[in-house]
């Protein structure tokens, strides 16, 4: 169903990321398969899974929501000039929301919230929303070389002089993991917390290329590229023949150095990679997607998926939670007892309820939970626009 004042191709976009997400994050709140000892077990099943995911999902779908999020940055710009009220104050108001609900998510369920990012950086977004499309391209360009750099620059350091990580090392890490995050609601909330200010350094890296993203869907909305994406086929064929064998290779390497064989020291170097050919990938994904959209198989996903997108940030946040309740202290405990496969199978599992939830509430209601408290932040109880 076409919902007035919201561009379908955005929430469909949306909804594919959230399978894309949930595929990363719930390996991190899952935790890795552990033995006796904490010592890991890893079948060649397992290691294949992870191995696919790091050079197929893996840096590929964060960037696409920070992108769509930029993009919906001038639809709702473009609501509060309808409605005739000022932007600034919506846009402070929405911002802070976002800050809100990021921080209790870090912290009451995943540390790798990336809501408190956006949020943070909405106020460079909105300092942007005048300049020049190239101009602004150009900053995201410049600013995903810089973080690759950072990270190649730390990565080669630590590959030259770190010592590798030894079976012990790992088990006894692995062992403190099982024992917090099995553990009650406040040792789960305080390993948050822990990891959330421990990570805030390599956060304000990863925060280069996710601006970059936000200032790219904001070029983008100002020249309504997703709207009658039929009009560019020729471009979209282009960037996906192009972005396809580019992107696929930076997951290669990102995946050598990660998952093996190259050993622990190669994370960053791998990860700077990532960041410099994920964008390539995730086009490709994007432009190949828009094209399955113009054609009549196409049309029926998009009925099918677009409702998941309108709801993206209620699933994200309820992604979390199912996730908290099986694998943390929170409820089964099941921390570090999941094989990657299994986990993965679960999740597919997941999003296809959330999918079929989303049909049935999008017909009933026009928000989700979280979407109505974050409209009511914005626009408080006036009507608005249902735009981005």
């Amino acid at each position: 169903m076409l919902v007035p004042g919201r561009v379908q191709e955005v929430d469909v976009l949306r909804g594919v990321a959230l399978l894309g997400i949930l595929l990363v994050n719930a390996q991190v709140i899952a935790g890795p398969r552990v033995g006796a000892g904490g010592v890991p077990v890893v079948s060649a099943v397992d290691e294949v899974a992870g191995w696919l995911v790091t050079a197929l999902v893996a840096a590929k779908f964060y960037p696409l929501f920070a992108f769509l999020f930029g993009y919906s940055f001038t639809l709702q710009r473009a609501a509060a000039a309808r409605a005739g009220v000022p932007f600034a104050p919506r846009h402070l108001r929405r911002l802070l929301c976002l800050l809100a609900l990021g921080l209790a998510h870090g912290v009451l369920l995943f540390a790798g919230d990336i809501l408190t990012v956006y949020a943070v950086l909405s106020l460079v977004l909105f300092a942007f929303r005048d300049v020049a499309p190239r101009a602004v391209v150009r900053t995201a360009a410049c600013l995903v070389v810089g973080c690759a750099v950072c990270l190649l620059a730390w990565g080669l350091l630590t590959v030259r002089y770190a010592e590798p990580v030894g079976a012990r090392e790992v088990a006894v890490w692995a062992q403190e993991r099982v024992s917090v995050y099995r553990g009650g609601p406040g040792d789960i909330v305080g390993a948050n917390a822990r990891a959330l200010r421990d990570g805030l350094g390599w956060n304000l890296v990863y925060a280069l290329d996710v601006l970059a993203a936000l200032l790219a869907g904001l070029a983008a909305g100002r020249a309504g590229l997703l709207t009658a994406p039929g009009r560019h086929r020729a471009r979209l064929r282009r960037v996906v023949a192009l972005g396809l064998p580019v992107g696929l290779a930076g997951g290669l390497v990102m995946a050598v150095c990660r998952n093996g064989p190259l050993d622990r020291r190669w994370y960053d170097v791998g990860s700077a990679v990532g960041v410099l050919t994920a964008p390539a990938l995730t086009a490709a994904y994007v432009c190949g997607l828009l094209l399955v959209l113009d054609t009549g198989a196409g049309r029926r996903f998009a009925a099918v998926l677009a409702p998941a997108g309108r709801l993206a940030l209620t699933h994200y946040l309820s992604q979390s939670l199912v996730l908290a309740l099986v694998f943390t202290g929170y409820g089964l405990a099941w921390y570090g007892r999941a094989g990657t496969a299994a986990l993965l199978a679960g999740c597919l599992v997941l999003y296809g309820v959330q999918v079929a939830v989303s049909g049935w509430v999008t017909r009933r209601f026009r928000y989700g939970p979280a979407e109505w408290v974050l409209r009511a932040a914005t626009v408080g109880r006036g009507r608005g626009s249902a735009a981005g």
